[in-house]
């Protein structure tokens, strides 16, 4: 089974998401928000995510591509793999591959990263929850960095909505089934 969860910002979904899997199974959960040692606002937000988790869970720090193909990989068929977030997992590719300014060949590196990523879901042998920010409902960014995440990001969403089960959209903590 595999599942996507997106939202908005504090729309609810990673708690929706870590409802999704059980408190006392094998749940691995994967964090994929780059740590920044200056910026004491975003530890807060990971300490808040990191209090909610029950204790029983393993959490697997995979901020870059590779990290997070090998934890789906090597997922068992009664392992739980909880992935919060595809948006900051993306922010991190796109920075390492220096898309920022749209070069093709660094959007190239992006899009082989992104094609390994639907392909290691698909393929993935546990139970998937993947956590996701819906990025199409706003205006269109006014930089062109913005428009670049709107437009990787909603792909991803779109491809990674192909190869999984269920689809959830969370509105305000209220999950709608889109799928």
């Amino acid at each position: 089974m595999r599942s996507l969860v997106l939202g908005g910002a504090r729309s609810g979904k990673s708690a929706h998401a870590e409802g999704l899997v059980p408190e006392d199974g094998a749940v691995v959960y994967v964090a994929t928000g780059r740590r920044d040692p200056s910026d004491s606002e975003w530890d807060e937000r990971i300490a808040e995510h990191v209090a909610r988790r029950p204790a029983a869970w393993r959490t697997v720090e995979a901020p870059d591509p590779e990290g997070l193909r090998r934890v789906l990989g090597e997922a068992s068929a009664e392992d739980h793999v909880l992935v919060d977030d595809l948006a900051t997992w993306l922010t991190g590719v796109l920075d390492d591959a220096g898309a920022w300014e749209r070069d093709p060949a660094a959007l190239e590196v992006v899009a082989g990263h992104c094609d390994a990523l639907v392909a290691a879901v698909s393929a993935c042998a546990g139970r998937v929850v993947l956590v996701s920010a819906e990025v199409g409902l706003g205006v269109v960014p006014g930089t062109r960095s913005g428009r670049l995440f709107r437009d990787e990001l909603g792909s991803l969403n779109a491809r990674l909505a192909e190869v999984c089960d269920e689809v959830l959209l969370l509105i305000a903590g209220c999950p709608l089934r889109v799928r």
